[in-house]
């Protein structure tokens, strides 16, 4: 088994007055499960379950607002 990581970064900008934080999440997590998807297959176990991909630790590392 391979001891790696991969680490997925979305910046959002906006112009709206509402928050990107969902937007932000929402890259991420389609970012991630992408290449979940892509390994899916190589991992995939006897019983059809894949024991060692995991999705977790996603949060907004850093929120700044600008005002205009």
């Amino acid at each position: 088994m391979l001891d790696t990581a991969i680490t997925a970064t979305v910046e959002v900008k906006s112009e709206g007055k509402t928050g990107v934080e969902m937007e932000a999440l929402t890259g991420v997590s389609v970012a991630l499960l992408t290449i979940w998807d892509m390994v899916k297959s190589i991992e995939k176990d006897t019983t059809g379950n894949y024991p060692v991909t995991k999705l977790r630790d996603i949060r907004v590392l850093h929120k700044s607002k600008i005002e205009r």
